[in-house]
């Protein structure tokens, strides 16, 4: 009974413990110790703080101990992939605070932190970090609000460390997410001209004039990436593209065939080669591009339902040299082969397209198609399907 009070008593006395009071000098000591994590715990503290919060000093020790905050972990994570970031707004709270300490007393001053003038300068390759990894979780507000701090820091001055158009790029492509195309034209622009080597800042660009059937834009635009990146197979699909697009097809082709399929590294350019094949009905090239593209990069929605498309096509043409046969008497064993790559294409078809199913099973489009393989088949799972179909556009 002793045993049970006493542990009562305890968590009595325990609830009447002083909560920790914000103290300028221990978030010093903390940072000075280089302990980050309680630096930042005392300072938010001191922020919160109604006369704390209104010292220039507040602002500038929040700022500089986020910075280094920041910097600890992202090159924790740098060395460790497996690392996980406690802290990944720290970038973006250090820029709003040294904004703050400007504002409240631009000479504001610490020893041993940078000034709020000195390290606002020095944030943008944090603010991209964290705005990227924004952009990948599809939170596009806050990838404006990231990116867009990254690039006022990375404008200060001439950076020390130039990001050949990257900041620009991600922006534009978060405008481009969120609908506003103005913008994006002008930030693919300004990562075009701010040296950028990445080839999609240049195809991304091409297609919005496109959209806006913009051609002298698009043929400016496709010159100058030629001339930056001459050997780049997007650049040169992006060609393909275009001569498609004014309705070149002979060209297109010729561009086409001087691209070489062992040279395509990146998914993307794989499946837009399989889909010019596509274009030109060539199947048997499609299938290849997108089984190799299936292979780099698997579970992937329009990669499955291109190529369960192609093996249909196959079928089909498979089966159409049998019919041809069938009055041939001295052809049997080729109208077997013909019988046999026709029904193997298209169960091939269907499998691709139940794995496509999988990933998107309200695509009206592919059941419809799988339906006319089940129904072609004789197979009963051509009812389900139909089934799923009448429920779906009773919706």
């Amino acid at each position: 009974m002793k045993k049970i009070l006493s542990l009562a008593c305890m968590l009595l006395c325990l609830q009447f413990l002083p909560a920790q009071k914000p103290s300028l000098t221990k978030a010093y000591n903390f940072f000075y110790d280089k302990n980050f994590v309680k630096a930042k715990e005392m300072i938010d503290l001191c922020a919160q703080d109604a006369k704390l919060s209104t010292k220039a000093q507040t602002w500038l020790y929040k700022g500089n101990i986020c910075y280094f905050l920041a910097n600890e972990e992202y090159s924790a994570k740098q060395k460790d992939a497996a690392f996980i970031i406690q802290h990944p707004d720290a970038p973006v709270e250090a820029y709003a605070a040294f904004q703050k300490s400007l504002e409240l007393n631009p000479n504001a001053e610490a020893m041993d932190m940078f000034s709020a003038k000195a390290a606002m300068k020095q944030l943008y390759p944090l603010l991209l970090v964290r705005g990227v990894d924004q952009l990948i979780e599809k939170d596009y507000q806050a990838a404006k609000n990231t990116l867009g701090m990254s690039m006022a820091s990375y404008e200060m001055e001439t950076p020390q460390y130039p990001m050949n158009g990257e900041i620009y790029y991600y922006y534009a492509y978060t405008m481009e997410m969120m609908g506003d195309q103005t913008n994006a034209t002008a930030y693919y622009r300004k990562a075009m001209d701010d040296g950028s080597q990445n080839p999609y800042v240049f195809v991304r660009l091409m297609d919005l004039y496109k959209s806006q059937d913009d051609r002298k834009s698009v043929e400016t635009v496709l010159e100058k990436a030629k001339n930056t990146m001459p050997n780049e197979s997007s650049i040169r699909l992006a060609e393909v593209d275009y001569l498609y697009w004014i309705g070149d097809s002979i060209k297109a082709n010729q561009a086409l065939n001087n691209v070489s399929a062992s040279e395509l590294t990146n998914v993307d350019d794989i499946v837009n080669m399989a889909n010019f094949r596509i274009k030109e009905k060539r199947y048997d090239l499609a299938s290849s591009l997108l089984e190799y593209a299936n292979q780099k990069s698997p579970d992937n929605f329009v990669i499955l339902y291109n190529l369960a498309i192609c093996k249909y096509y196959l079928h089909e043409k498979a089966f159409n040299d049998y019919n041809d046969l069938l009055l041939n008497d001295n052809a049997a064993a080729q109208r077997a082969y013909y019988k046999q790559v026709s029904d193997n294409m298209l169960q091939q078809s269907a499998d691709l397209f139940e794995q496509a199913r999988k990933l998107n099973p309200t695509d009206l489009s592919l059941l419809n198609t799988l339906r006319s393989i089940y129904v072609q088949q004789q197979s009963p799972k051509a009812e389900e399907i139909d089934k799923i179909i009448k429920s779906l556009e009773k919706k």
